[in-house]
């Protein structure tokens, strides 16, 4: 869910001109994941999950699906607070506890996404310090509100290029507005047929700046 403008210091910069990041917060989700793994199978593509660590713990097979599959695990949260709700402290026992968790199940994280994109200066001394890239994103679907696949893809289609991380949510957080992720998944086709269209491929966050 977004709250302000992307930073571009936060979205890793685009040195493959054809990638295109697809990026799912929220997750892991036990019934909306694995469809919308399914679908990227189905699709030959790849994407980065912000995981919420304690719903990452709570289902590990699905973690490592994500692995097995070619898709990147990196760090959401374990509580979904915005960084200026808490104090550097807080901030900074949640997010190695978070890291934490996803090492128990076998995952370096190298990306971090605050909650609703809200970060501080403490955000990045933090992510400084424990060696994690903060990722924002260029493009938000606001899938979170329950919006038509098809409005979705108009508002995002005519954007992509290059470099772009796109943000959907493959599980219902703090605020969502809607009570399944259906739109999303009929989303992903049209998106994915766009990229082919435009000659981009989806992509890592990390493989933006490989």
């Amino acid at each position: 869910m977004s709250a302000r403008p992307p930073s571009r210091s936060e979205i890793p910069d685009g040195e493959s001109s054809d990638a295109c990041a697809l990026t799912f917060d929220d997750g892991p989700d036990p019934v909306w994941t694995p469809r919308v793994l399914a679908c990227l199978r189905g699709e030959g593509a790849r994407a980065t999950f912000f995981v919420m660590a304690a719903r990452a713990a709570a289902h590990p097979r699905l973690v490592d699906r994500m692995g097995a599959e070619g898709h990147e695990v990196a760090l959401h949260c374990v509580r979904h607070v915005r960084h200026t709700e808490i104090d550097e402290r807080a901030l900074r026992r949640d997010t190695q506890t978070g890291l934490r968790l996803l090492e128990h199940l076998g995952v370096q994280a190298r990306h971090w996404r605050a909650p609703w994109g809200v970060t501080t200066a403490t955000s990045h001394a933090v992510a400084a310090d424990l060696g994690l890239e903060l990722v924002h994103w260029d493009l938000d679907t606001h899938d979170w509100r329950g919006d038509s696949a098809a409005a979705m893809h108009a508002r995002v289609a005519g954007d992509i290029r290059g470099g772009s991380v796109v943000l959907m949510h493959d599980g219902l957080g703090p605020g969502a507005r809607r009570s399944d992720c259906r739109e999303t998944l009929r989303l992903l086709p049209a998106l994915l047929g766009t990229l082919r269209s435009k000659r981009l491929r989806p992509a890592l966050v990390a493989d933006l700046r490989s």
